[in-house]
């Protein structure tokens, strides 16, 4: 939000520099992000100079071009082909010089260059007043008055005052300093607090009578109200205005709101902006005579309603949306944005004044479900001052009769059925300063709230009762007290200990934070990237998914959006969105791994749920997955490209859990039963048969669903699990074996569905002592073999650690192998 700094002088004695401003505020706790020197009209009209046509006569290659030379007070006129309609020798007129830049927004301009139009030389341009800033028109140049004086900058001539803007962020709890009178109120806090000032905020006046229409005393014309949902529109106060002149406003007015970077209209609508920015209450101004009925009515539409707004986009209307309406149809969508049929023009004479309050979660929700923000809906929903409305509305008033006549129709209308008191907080002095971490002198804290317009109902030995004005929405609690106190005193008076303590901590062994790097550095080293994905997804992903049940999700109250309305259960979508976007970007080859959190909403009785305790409604568990899709390497002329398979991702599975020391023993090798796998395998615990990791390829419905036109390969860890699993003991040190290791292979036919993980586990659990290690080093289908099966050649190494195995030993555990292979999966040895 930008802040003029000429303009808060008007409500605060100080002479201050801008960028002591800067200063004072960011410590006061509100940041500062900026102090820009502006002028009233965009690059101040450098390069323009006020001039005189001394010659015009038409292009001879066009039809509507004219070439003119024109004096600029220099030695020598110059040459300027000019398509405006209006232009005649003899004219004084406003010429931009070659240098000049034309703002056509803040941030976008063109400059002025020589150049030639038709053939002609053309070096500058006779501007319109839209051109320049000095007005709406755009139907000919600028012609100024005989007197106008050649030669002279127009800065000088239009009065182009320097001003600096302080660019203000606005946080969510701190509605009240949304107007320059907000910000002025922390500025003379902090001066009366810090500096022994007696400031005040020099409020305008407002108490002057109003100019009454005479000719309707009983105030028939005056437009009536009706609000029929209290509870979103609380407050409403409005005001009609008859006999207006809508017209230009005066550069005063113009020069403020260019300062702030709103754009001047007429001068009803600009008092409306300039009295937000005062105030920071908005206001809306309707034309009257468009109000059918003669009376405003604030209520809900029927969802499905289309209805045009201002800037001529037809949006449809949600039910929950509150509308300001007529008797027959939606004028405006309350708090948020104007309608293009009832808004205030140059031909209005009668208006109708409008300054509310809105419920804020109300305002917000519309905002957003229209994706519309407004300089309105940015106070509404963060809370705007309730008991300011009438205020508001007679200051709006006050300056329509000073700038475009009128009189009001009728009194102000305020329909107010339940007062907003001003919140009471009692604070403890002992509490305040052991937050605070240092007693400030009680005159000072007394300074400090007084000047915040706090005020001190009651003070004893022990604390304040003190009542809060409503315009501060989030200070309700001896802490929010206590943080506008320290903000105004400053958080860098507050002194801090120089003394360091510390105690002796024993931390969990093994550390997982030692262990998730552990497997991140293992990964990382093996080509993967790491990706960090939002915990909020979009729930379309769980509709009818039987792996993820969509009423197992954790609903978000308030979502920001449609596609950020549940936390996710998987990493699966939120890894193949990053995959998909990768390969948009033409990136096909990828590696990519990533440490989440999973959210599941537990399933339980409705009548049970609100008796229970947030960690038995939903279930968080942390995960590691990985993504593995494209070529195995990158292209080279040395190696051959090779696309990814499962068994590229199935060895990282493997080593991450042998990095680890989970007993592989422990583990059972079974087919994946989720859907969104295929051909994917599962590594369970054999005594709780609790899945540790889940890997495969992605299924071709879920690749689809994700617009993915390229396989992946997925695993995912179940990471709490793990930690839990790892062993307890240390790794020990041990010599390498004496004796050496024999090896045997063993050609086994076996049927295609059989797997080698299979083999393994018959291996092990034949011999548990002396087998060391079991090795899969080919596979072959084709001329010899049956059909229906396949043969492996497994290699076995055995190893006694303490003597030399002989023939015999070595027989009988191999003839153990081949018998038990034969008894439990019908293996056979190759002839």
């Amino acid at each position: 939000m930008k802040i003029s700094y000429n303009w808060l002088k008007d409500y605060v004695n100080t002479t201050l520099s801008p960028h002591e401003l800067d200063d004072l505020l960011t410590f006061s706790g509100l940041e500062i992000e900026g102090v820009e020197k502006v002028e009233t009209i965009k690059g101040g009209l450098e390069h323009v100079v006020i001039a005189e046509v001394l010659t015009c006569e038409p292009h001879p290659d066009s039809d509507h071009l004219h070439l003119t030379t024109v004096n600029v007070g220099a030695a020598e006129p110059l040459h300027i082909v000019c398509g405006a309609p209006n232009v005649a020798a003899g004219q004084k007129v406003v010429c931009a010089m070659i240098g000049t830049k034309i703002y056509t927004s803040d941030t976008e301009f063109y400059e002025i260059k020589k150049g030639k139009l038709r053939g002609a030389v053309s070096e500058g341009m006779l501007c319109a007043a839209d051109e320049l800033q000095l007005g709406n028109s755009h139907d000919g140049i600028m012609v100024l008055p005989d007197d106008a004086p050649v030669g002279m900058p127009a800065r000088d001539y239009f009065n182009v005052k320097d001003d600096y803007t302080l660019e203000v962020a606005i946080t969510a709890n701190r509605s009240d300093a949304t107007s320059h009178i907000g910000v002025a109120r922390d500025v003379v806090a902090v001066l009366n607090t810090r500096n022994d000032a007696h400031l005040a905020i020099q409020w305008p006046d407002v108490d002057t009578t109003l100019t009454v229409n005479q000719k309707d005393p009983a105030a028939s014309n005056a437009i009536k109200v009706t609000v029929e949902e209290p509870e979103l529109c609380p407050r409403y106060t409005g005001l009609t205005i008859r006999n207006v002149k809508v017209q230009e406003s005066p550069d005063w007015l113009k020069d403020k709101l260019r300062t702030v970077g709103l754009r001047p209209i007429n001068n009803i609508v600009d008092i409306t902006n300039f009295v937000l920015m005062e105030v920071g209450q908005p206001l809306h101004a309707f034309d009257a005579d468009c109000i059918d009925g003669g009376e405003v009515v604030v209520r809900r539409q029927p969802a499905g309603t289309p209805f045009v707004t201002l800037d001529g986009v037809e949006r449809i209307l949600d039910a929950r949306d509150l509308m300001i309406c007529n008797p027959r149809e939606p004028m405006c969508i309350a708090g948020v944005f104007g309608g293009q049929k009832s808004g205030v023009t140059m031909q209005t004479t009668n208006v109708f004044l409008e300054s509310a309050y809105f419920n804020p979660v109300s305002i917000r929700k519309t905002s957003k479900r229209h994706g519309l923000k407004t300089d309105a809906s940015f106070r509404y929903e963060r809370g705007c001052d309730p008991n300011i409305t009438e205020w508001a509305i007679r200051r709006a008033a006050l300056l329509i009769q000073q700038l475009a006549g009128g009189e009001v129709c009728g009194d102000i209308v305020d329909l107010y059925p339940k007062t907003i008191e001003r919140a009471e907080v009692a604070i403890n002095y002992h509490r305040i300063f052991s937050l605070m971490g240092k007693e400030i002198p009680l005159p000072l804290v007394r300074t400090a709230l007084r000047s915040l317009d706090i005020e001190i109902v009651s003070e004893d030995a022990e604390g304040m009762l003190l009542r809060i004005p409503t315009c501060k929405v989030d200070v309700y609690r001896e802490c929010d007290v206590v943080e506008e106190i320290m903000r105004i005193y400053g958080y860098n008076n507050i002194e801090f200990d120089e003394r360091l303590n510390t105690c002796l901590a024993y931390g969990v062994k093994p550390n997982p934070q030692k262990i998730k790097n552990i497997a991140s550095d293992y990964l990382t080293n093996n080509g993967f990237n790491e990706i960090m994905n939002n915990s909020l997804t979009k729930s379309s992903y769980y509709d009818g998914n039987a792996d993820f049940p969509a009423d197992r999700c954790v609903q978000i109250l308030n979502p920001l959006s449609k596609e950020l309305n549940v936390m996710r259960q998987t990493l699966l979508y939120s890894g193949l969105e990053c995959v998909v976007y990768n390969m948009n970007h033409k990136i096909f080859s990828q590696k990519l791994y990533e440490f989440g959190r999973g959210y599941v909403r537990n399933a339980v009785e409705d009548a049970d749920e609100a008796s229970l305790s947030v960690t038995k409604k939903y279930t968080e568990t942390q995960h590691l997955s990985f993504f593995m899709t494209g070529n195995l390497h990158g292209e080279s002329w040395k190696i051959k490209a090779e696309a990814v398979d499962f068994y590229d991702l199935k060895v990282h599975v493997v080593n991450i859990l042998r990095r680890f020391r989970i007993p592989m023993g422990r583990l059972q090798v079974v087919p994946s039963t989720v859907s969104y796998l295929s051909e994917g395998l599962c590594y369970q615990f054999r005594d709780s048969h609790k899945p540790l990791a889940v890997l495969g390829r992605v299924a071709r419905p879920t690749l689809q669903t994700m617009d993915c036109k390229q396989e992946v390969f997925y695993a995912d860890i179940d990471w709490d699990l793990l930690l839990k699993s790892l062993p307890s003991k240390e790794v020990t040190f041990t010599e390498i074996p004496k004796f050496p290791e024999v090896r045997r292979d063993l050609a086994l036919v076996v049927e295609k569905s059989v797997t080698f993980a299979q083999i393994e586990e018959v291996a092990r659990n034949t011999e548990k002592k002396l087998l060391k290690e079991v090795s899969l080093f080919d596979v072959y289908m084709g001329k010899g073999i049956a059909e229906g099966y396949k043969s492996y050649a497994v290699s076995f190494i055995l190893q006694d650690k303490d003597k030399t195995l002989n023939d015999k030993q070595i027989d009988t555990v191999m003839s153990k192998l081949q018998k038990n292979l034969q008894a439990q999966l019908n293996a056979t040895i190759r002839g």
